[in-house]
């Protein structure tokens, strides 16, 4: 008889898949498709090094795993196997083979199950070969190692444990006087395999629900049970597998009892072909240390064909890289336990920050075609806070915010003004010709509607937020949106200041500031008077009257507030349920320290794109919410339709942290685009090189070929000479500074890169899509999920303020719903 066996993570390796994905076209787009990046170019070039983690290995290895099945179908044409078995990962390939579940649905959950796992950053992991598993049960339970399970029985002597990292290191010594043969700490961000994956698990339970998976047509061994899936538990198994041992060695057994001789690997390297023959050889040593004759069969594995290489046979070692099969002396397992068979080191899991992967909140349902008529006693209008609308002249206490480079755009902003919102243009990256311009249309458009526009610290040209505040005094521009400040800047005080006059005995400013803050210390500046200083200094130079600099000690520097949590674009990555009190708390502290005539509103942002965080906003307190992400997928968003196409399909855990290319050299930082795209990896790599060089030159070549070819496709000399061109015109000091500083032209470079890729997305390059830079956030990962199956899923029936009000109406009628479940029965009031 015969069994197919696939391997897990551990046996990847770059090349991969070679001309399986030419000669398998339609599989390789559906991958692609589902992927939102080419499998191929992964497989192939590697770039990144992405294939060493996790997140990116999974369902690299399951679709060469895949292919590698057709194309030993199309070769062989065996009748194929009478079992199947697939180690940790490799189980979804068996699975798929038995027909439970299609290619493109195992990969789905493949995606999600890495993803999932490499966010886990908790525990660690040890290989213990030389020692059979009941012994080393016994001496963890003999010295109090409670957190130690096992994670994977490779093979009779050789077990991989998964720990708390303390334990898992106090263990190595316990184990070595005891004579193990190896004790090796792994090279892994969390203990796979074992309960430390519980929220892993639950996570992927809920991703899993809606799909429906079949019988198995041939039996498949389940890693849980080494017992064969049946139709009702695949679900099951799967999502205890994250937290379960891998229990191969009985897999080999039970498929030996039933009567299995023929093992073919199918899949990169010949991990499973060296584990194989371990298990064989330490059973016949043990059967003959006890004095038992040895009664299993004697198997054959023969991988198939890989590679254009000739297949192994049990006489004839595989070829894997010119390296031997693992013996006893071979490294121990890796990552989720996999054992390998070169030296070549451990994959780590480098995946991203974890984020909260809790379903969004939402409305109970999906929205609806239109607003349904409100029964309770909150409406739209009175959301938020009243003086709010009435200082700002609005029907909504809704804003849309500035996303730079006219991403929201003057047609937005317009949108928003006529719909009894205010939207703000996204002035960062324009020119001053092209503000200008917005600046008259949106006028003429809302003919005295309020509008807002944005003011962006320019960290490194403090000039050029000078001439942005003259153009804004200059057509008198009632209401910005200061963002990315951390302290008071005279080009802002100047615009507060400007126009301050006492009217009817009442402090009266013609030109309102929100400060955009995602920390206390920031909201605090905000709240403060414009500082002394700066005051003095304008008033010597005769910018300010006198007057207005003595009432500028009797208010603060911002009218509203608005807390950002974590969001698209510039984040700290903040929790809206931490910072928020935390700001509003100070809010009312600094308004009784300084005794202000008017009041301060504080408003909430980030992650705001579901009825449900509408109202939770609200309901922390919010004097009026702001949305961002969620805009820039609209008809009126100023971006490329192959990035809203892009965009439409994300989901919550979509997203990544980079460096902010307008801040480099400070590491502050962006929330982007991650599905599809090799951006972020790409740009925290150049953060990392920055970080440890003092110049290109001190790069070695390797990197440096890289980045040119890959990330750049032009040399550094071509970019410094564009960059020379573009500072020359803007900003001379900085190429004086990087003539003197190699590491600042160095900083110039890498920098040209974040504009490059800005660039190409706004403008659609498809031939650049992976080096794609968007600024984007979960809300839009959790309104894709809200709006699913109604009209506008499709982003081209998204309109800006017709979201707005949807958002408010349903925001509206959940917060009468929630309070209505929550009233006793016997009392008639809210």
């Amino acid at each position: 008889m015969k069994a197919y066996l696939f391997p897990g993570q551990g046996s990847q390796k770059k090349g991969m898949g070679d001309s399986l994905f030419d000669e398998f076209p339609e599989m390789t787009a559906t991958a692609d498709e589902v992927l939102g990046y080419s499998i191929k170019e992964l497989c192939l070039e590697d770039p990144d090094d992405l294939l060493e983690q996790t997140d990116h290995t999974q369902p690299a290895l399951y679709t060469v795993n895949a292919l590698m099945l057709m194309r030993h179908r199309a070769d062989v044409g065996d009748g194929g196997p009478d079992y199947l078995a697939g180690h940790s990962l490799g189980e979804y390939n068996a699975l798929s083979a038995a027909g439970a579940f299609d290619f493109e649905t195992g990969l789905r959950l493949v995606r999600e199950r890495g993803r999932l796992m490499s966010l886990v950053r908790d525990g660690a992991m040890a290989a213990v070969i030389g020692l059979e598993a009941e012994k080393i049960e016994i001496l963890l339970q003999e010295n109090g190692l409670t957190s130690i399970s096992m994670a994977n029985y490779n093979s009779p002597l050789q077990i991989v444990l998964s720990g708390g990292e303390e334990e898992i290191e106090k263990a190595g010594p316990i184990f070595k006087d005891a004579g193990v043969k190896h004790y090796r700490p792994l090279k892994v961000s969390a203990a796979f395999h074992s309960p430390y994956m519980k929220d892993a698990a639950d996570a992927f339970a809920r991703f899993a629900e809606p799909f429906t998976f079949g019988e198995p047509t041939i039996p498949v061994i389940a890693n849980v049970t080494a017992q064969p899936h049946g139709k009702k538990d695949v679900k099951e198994l799967l999502v205890a597998q994250i937290t379960s041992p891998v229990r191969w060695t009985d897999t080999i057994r039970h498929l030996t009892e039933q009567g299995v001789t023929d093992f073919k690997s199918i899949g990169p390297g010949s991990v499973l072909t060296g584990l194989l023959r371990r298990i064989r050889m330490e059973e016949a040593e043990m059967r003959e240390a006890k004095g038992n004759a040895p009664t299993a069969p004697q198997a054959t594995d023969t991988p198939p064909p890989t590679d254009n290489k000739p297949p192994a046979t049990d006489n004839s070692p595989p070829p894997t890289d010119n390296k031997p099969p693992a013996t006893d002396n071979s490294p121990p397992p890796t990552d989720n336990g996999q054992p390998v068979t070169d030296n070549s080191p451990p994959p780590t899991d480098n995946g991203q920050p974890a984020t909260d992967n809790s379903p969004p909140p939402t409305d109970n349902g999906q929205p609806a075609t239109g607003p349904p008529p409100t029964t309770g006693l909150i409406t739209p209008q009175n959301l938020g806070s009243p003086a709010f609308r009435e200082a700002y002249n609005l029907k909504y206490a809704y804003l849309t915010g500035a996303m730079f480079r006219g991403i929201a755009s003057k047609e937005l902003v317009i949108a928003m003004g006529r719909a009894g919102m205010m939207g703000h243009l996204g002035t960062g990256g324009m020119e001053l010709n092209e503000i200008e311009e917005a600046i008259r249309d949106i006028r003429a458009a809302l003919d005295g509607k309020p509008y807002g526009l944005n003011l962006l610290h320019n960290h490194y040209d403090p000039d050029a937020e000078e001439k942005l505040i003259d153009l804004y005094l200059k057509h008198d521009v009632e209401h910005v949106e200061a963002a990315a400040y951390m302290q008071m800047t005279p080009a802002l005080v100047r615009y507060r200041l400007t126009g301050l006059r006492r009217e009817d005995g009442r402090i009266t400013a013609s030109h309102k500031v929100m400060g955009k803050i995602s920390r206390p210390e920031v909201a605090e500046a905000f709240l403060n008077p414009a500082p002394e200083r700066i005051v003095k200094k304008l008033l010597e130079e005769g910018r300010i009257t006198k007057e207005q600099a003595d009432l500028s000690k009797m208010m603060p520097m911002a009218d509203a507030i608005c807390a950002e949590a974590d969001s698209g674009g510039h984040t700290d990555g903040a929790s809206a349920y931490a910072l928020f009190p935390a700001v509003h708390r100070l809010r009312d502290d600094m308004m009784e320290k300084y005794g202000y005539e008017n009041q301060v509103f504080v408003g909430a942002a980030g992650g705001i794109g579901t009825p449900g965080s509408a109202a939770a906003a609200f309901v922390l307190g919010a004097d009026f919410i702001l949305t961002g992400s969620i805009n820039q997928c609209t008809v009126e968003a100023g971006m490329s339709d192959v990035v809203k196409d892009m965009l439409q399909g994300m989901n919550v855990q979509d997203t990544d942290y980079a460096p902010a290319g307008d801040m480099f050299e400070t590491g502050a930082r962006v929330q982007v685009l991650r599905k599809g795209v090799f951006f972020p990896a790409r740009a925290n790599k150049l953060y990392d090189l920055y970080r440890y060089h003092n110049s290109v030159h001190e790069i070695d070549e390797k990197t440096k070929r890289q980045l040119q070819e890959k990330y750049f496709k032009r040399s550094f000399d071509e970019i410094w000479e564009e960059t020379r061109t573009f500072f020359s015109q803007r900003d001379p000091e900085q190429i004086r500074r990087a003539e003197k500083s190699p590491k600042h032209k160095m900083a110039l470079i890498f920098r040209w890169y974040f504009g490059h890729t800005t660039r190409i997305a706004n403008e659609g390059i498809e031939t650049e899509k992976v080096n794609f830079q968007v600024h984007t956030g979960p809300a839009l990962g959790a309104f894709n999920q809200w709006v699913r199956g109604t009209d506008l899923e499709d982003w081209r029936n998204r309109h800006a303020d017709q979201i707005g009000e949807r958002l408010m109406q349903e925001a509206s009628d959940l917060l009468n719903q929630r309070f209505a479940e929550m009233r006793p029965a016997h009392d008639g009031r809210l």
